[in-house]
């Protein structure tokens, strides 16, 4: 499969996961992670040597990763990885009579991976999905190690020409991950379900070539370098990961006896990591401001909020700049400026009692209160 037609398959599957997907506690800062699954191996050609136009064929293999990475806010993460996968060969599909192949081929190394949470996007659309999906590119160097690869056939046709090879070869490497994660309560532990399409740059591995030995045909050895072309790989990985400093929301207050009400109060919403007006929120504004020339007020209070996703410290100027965009609405819509106090609450006086790191769409407001 060439690369093109992989990275669009690999696009196309992420549609359908990124349209269940739901919206997740935001798990950031420093995390680890390990996992574990199996591996397919597309046939890979044979560019020179004995059996030139040929592909070797390997089974179904196994594989294994481990990680470390960091959440840089919005989202998006870094990760370094190590990963170890094997596949036995089995054949050589193309040659001019069957021949076979045995022998290990094991592939081993580290990649850098950029991953994107999803969830922010899809949540809106599927709420109930219990996972958070995330997409993810890499890039890195792989070692193809051949352990005891050799191919044999019938006596007298190919099979007369017996490949060997213990050898080793780097390469570049790229992949594409497509993933799920379910964190589970507060405790740091999340689990993973993921595909990964891992791709090689072809190789050349130091291999020997015999012929002859039947027919009265004196058995040669020679070296020959063993040309393999684009390695693909897909897997399926089950794993762990561990996120660090997650702590559990904090107790419920106390039940204060209740303020006296408001003459009037009005909530705009905001999308997440937005402080920009919605039509919904201008139609709103607009009614508190008709609504300001009808009562007898000494002030119109404009509060900001956010919810608990991201920094306190951007939270604050977040929750600010949401407030002073309302304001300067009301003012259009006819409220003096020097009737409107504004105030920036951040992450804090939630609407809806959150642990850290969660987007909750309620939290993420502006309270007008005409008093």
């Amino acid at each position: 499969m060439k690369l093109r037609s992989t990275l669009l398959a690999a696009t196309v599957l992420a549609l359908p996961m990124a349209a269940r997907a739901q919206m997740m506690p935001n798990l950031s800062g420093f995390y680890v992670g390990a996992g574990a699954g199996a591996n397919y191996l597309q046939k890979q050609s044979i560019q020179n040597a004995a059996v030139p136009g040929s592909s070797l064929q390997t089974n179904w293999g196994a594989m294994g990763l481990g990680y470390i990475g960091y959440e840089l806010g919005n989202g998006l993460s870094l990760q370094v990885e190590g990963d170890i996968r094997g596949n036995q060969f089995n054949k050589v599909v193309g040659a001019r009579t069957p021949t076979a192949a045995r022998g290990w081929e094991r592939k081993y190394g580290p990649m850098v991976n950029a991953v994107f949470d999803l969830s922010p996007y899809v949540s809106q659309y599927a709420p109930w999905i219990p996972f958070a999906p995330y997409a993810g590119v890499g890039a890195g160097y792989q070692w193809t190690n051949l352990q005891n690869f050799s191919t044999y056939g019938p006596p007298g046709a190919i099979g007369a020409t017996t490949l060997r090879s213990n050898a080793t070869q780097g390469a570049f490497a790229y992949q594409a991950i497509l993933g799920g994660i379910i964190p589970i309560g507060y405790t740091g532990l999340a689990l993973t379900l993921e595909y990964r399409f891992m791709g090689l740059l072809t190789r050349n591995f130091n291999s020997f070539l015999t012929t002859g030995g039947a027919g009265g045909v004196p058995r040669t050895t020679v070296p020959v370098s063993l040309k393999l072309g684009s390695n693909y790989n897909h897997a399926v990985v089950v794993g762990v990961r561990y996120t660090f400093g997650v702590t559990p929301p904090p107790a419920p207050a106390p039940v204060a006896a209740p303020a006296p009400a408001p003459a009037r109060s009005y909530l705009v919403f905001f999308d997440w990591d937005k402080a920009t007006l919605t039509d919904r929120a201008r139609m709103i504004i607009r009614e508190a401001a008709e609504n300001s020339t009808h009562v007898q007020y000494t002030q119109i209070e404009v509060n900001g909020y956010t919810d608990t996703s991201g920094k306190p410290s951007y939270n604050q100027r977040l929750s600010v700049r949401r407030a002073e965009n309302v304001a300067a609405e009301l003012v259009r819509d006819g409220v003096p400026r020097n009737a409107i106090a504004i105030h920036g609450f951040g992450e804090t006086h939630l609407l809806v009692p959150t642990g850290p790191g969660v987007r909750e769409p309620q939290n993420r407001r502006v309270e007008i209160i005409i008093r």
